[in-house]
């Protein structure tokens, strides 16, 4: 695999999204992130994940260069891919923590709010779901995984306003569930996970398969009607608009 990287120790499969410096996720990274998430479900050998960054940037979300090219076979192949792999990570019923290790705005978030547990470095970062400044419908679907965590009420005027936390605001809001210096990051996710992994193994995930039951049914019902709508809004000369002040400003600091 070219952009993740996955190492397998003591039954944990270590998931390494490692794309550029700043992880943005485009159709190969999703394709190979589903393989992985793949291999450790099926995998009897392990008994569960751990998600990694790099430093200073977990994920920075989508890769609005790539996708603001795509035509609209290639939109929608990659919308229908981002879904599925939200719904195998919702629906991983093995442990699984998020090793945090800097910036995670957006999908970056998705993808950390999957997971049992969020450990975040202590910094000058940010967390949060940013779809809507940026022009992107927010699913029903991502607004539930959201809620889960933080709450409908709160998840609700987030949303809204595309509120972007820093690390002890993630603390305080329950978005995150530690902040740790980076050099513990991984120790602290590995002591979360066996703190998990302690535990009688059918108990544990029959548990979480029930704790989850509406959130996991919500990513497995039919997607077609959510994301014409996001490709309607992709589409529209507002969002495009936006989405090109977004990128010209990042080719600019490069």
């Amino acid at each position: 695999m070219d952009f993740i990287k996955t190492t397998a120790e003591d039954r944990i499969l270590h998931i390494y999204l490692d794309r550029g410096r700043s992880n943005a996720l485009h159709q190969q990274m999703l394709e190979e992130l589903s393989t992985a998430v793949t291999e450790a479900q099926n995998d009897p050998a392990i008994e569960g994940l751990i998600l990694h960054g790099k430093e200073g940037f977990f994920s920075a979300g989508l890769d609005l260069i790539s996708l603001y090219d795509y035509n609209e076979a290639e939109a929608r192949r990659f919308w229908h891919t981002f879904m599925d792999v939200i719904r195998q990570l919702v629906a991983f019923d093995k442990p699984a923590v998020a090793a945090i290790s800097g910036h995670s705005p957006a999908a970056g978030c998705v993808l950390a709010s999957c997971c049992d547990y969020r450990v975040m470095v202590e910094g000058d970062f940010i967390i949060g779901l940013n779809e809507v400044p940026v022009g992107l419908i927010v699913p029903e679907s991502i607004f539930q995984l959201y809620g889960f965590w933080l709450g409908p009420a709160r998840a609700y005027r987030y949303l809204l306003e595309g509120k972007l936390l820093k690390p002890q605001e993630a603390l305080e809001a329950g978005l995150v569930d530690e902040l740790v210096d980076s050099r513990r990051i991984r120790s602290a996710a590995e002591r979360q996970l066996r703190t998990y992994t302690q535990y009688e193994r059918n108990t544990w995930r029959q548990s979480k398969r029930n704790m989850r039951q509406a959130l996991v049914a919500a990513f497995e019902a039919n997607q077609e009607e959510t994301i014409d709508a996001v490709l309607k809004q992709w589409w529209s000369p507002a969002t495009r608009s936006i989405v090109k002040t977004i990128i010209d400003n990042l080719k600019g600091s490069k």
